[in-house]
């Protein structure tokens, strides 16, 4: 019985291990060729404009993978999907580092996003399964992780750039780790194969209906969020040089202050929602984010926009771990489905948020265009509230 117990608690461990170090590679990947932006628009001479139209080619590749990626992993399960999927993300980001023109380019950034969301997918499918073991929330602890490499990557990639070393041979380096850590994990990643080969869920049409419901609900929160978190990662720089006013050296201060304490919210949210539940904190997160985002906007100073900024990352932090917990819980499809069908609705404001950011500052202010999406955040905490959760 002893030596059982043992087997399932280090089972259970290998797995969390594994899906943290896949997540640890995801982030280490797209950190990688963030870093080597500026790079490689000097390397193809892309105006701001240019580089702008070619980078959106990642989302469209994103985008393009979503009814792949929910198939995919319906037939072959979401351990081979991972593999398979974070091997071609490592690759094509050294296809990133040698493309020799905008064409080729904007072909890798394509195929880029689609590994890169098959990714996403797969590995929070993994994620949904160690949480499960362990029978408490752990999710955000595995974006947590996606952070962490986040400021990883970009301290490769500032080592690199110092060093005069292109971004090629730095996506070789890379790539080598993403191999060997794929060699090494995959092992203990939960082998759903099986599963997902035998599972015939048939549904009548208003089953479907009903099923489609709350995992509606969860994709709309999940978009508030993200329309408030891709705001801060393209427009909390233009914020602080145009509204703040802020010198040089702290034009990146709220930028640096979001990052931070969104990846430590990560690591803690899990804790809390263990204790308070899932409604608690969503509404909690809501809350802070819409608060963060007014102390910016009525205050605009330097060292109230700072906190403003800390208060957006923290409230923001948990909610896409937490509504992607709850979707691969469901009940009425696989989670793989599941959490295709929330990120699709939710990344859609992850897409179109800055934009809109950018048109409604266009007619009024930047200062209008935040305290628009302070609604959103406002929004997190108000569906929640009227949200029933998976547990």
């Amino acid at each position: 019985m002893e030596s059982a117990l043992k087997q399932v608690t280090a089972s259970r461990l290998g797995l969390r291990i594994a899906v943290g170090a896949f997540f640890f590679m995801a982030g280490l990947s797209f950190a990688s060729w963030a870093s080597r932006i500026p790079a490689i628009q000097q390397k193809l001479h892309l105006s701001e404009a240019a580089l702008g139209g070619v980078l959106f080619m990642i989302p469209t590749g994103l985008m393009a993978s979503l009814l792949f990626t929910g198939w995919a992993i319906t037939r072959v399960g979401s351990r081979k999907l991972l593999i398979s999927a974070i091997a071609a993300y490592g690759c094509l980001l050294t296809g990133l580092g040698a493309a020799q023109n905008v064409y080729e380019l904007m072909s890798c950034l394509f195929f880029y996003g689609f590994a890169g969301n098959a990714v996403n997918i797969a590995v929070n499918t993994q994620a949904v399964a160690a949480e499960k073991r362990y029978e408490k929330p752990i999710m955000a602890s595995f974006h947590g992780i996606w952070s962490m490499a986040g400021f990883t990557g970009a301290g490769i990639g500032i080592f690199m750039i110092g060093k005069n070393i292109i971004p090629f041979h730095h996506f070789i380096f890379i790539l080598v780790l993403i191999l060997a850590g794929v060699a090494y994990f995959s092992r203990d990643l939960e082998d759903d194969s099986s599963r997902a080969s035998e599972e015939k869920v048939v549904l009548s049409i208003r089953e479907r209906l009903r099923s489609m419901v709350p995992l509606l609900k969860l994709g709309i929160i999940a978009f508030c969020s993200m329309i408030c978190e891709g705001t801060m990662f393209d427009w909390s720089g233009v914020y602080f040089r145009k509204v703040i006013l802020a010198q040089n050296g702290w034009i990146g201060a709220g930028y640096f202050a979001f990052m931070c304490t969104m990846a430590l919210g990560r690591f803690t949210a899990d804790w809390f929602a263990g204790k308070y539940g899932l409604k608690r904190t969503l509404q909690l997160s809501g809350s802070l984010t819409a608060a963060g985002l007014l102390v910016a906007v009525l205050f605009p100073y330097l060292l109230p926009a700072i906190l403003g900024f800390m208060l957006v990352g923290i409230g923001v932090s948990s909610v896409v771990p937490m509504i992607y917990s709850s979707a691969g819980k469901t009940s009425l499809m696989s989670p793989g489905v599941a959490l295709t069908a929330v990120s699709t609705i939710g990344f859609l404001g992850f897409l179109f948020g800055p934009p809109v950011i950018g048109f409604i500052a266009g007619i009024a202010t930047l200062r209008a265009s935040f305290l628009v999406i302070a609604c959103m955040g406002a929004s997190v905490a108000i569906i929640a509230t009227r949200t029933r959760f998976n547990s």
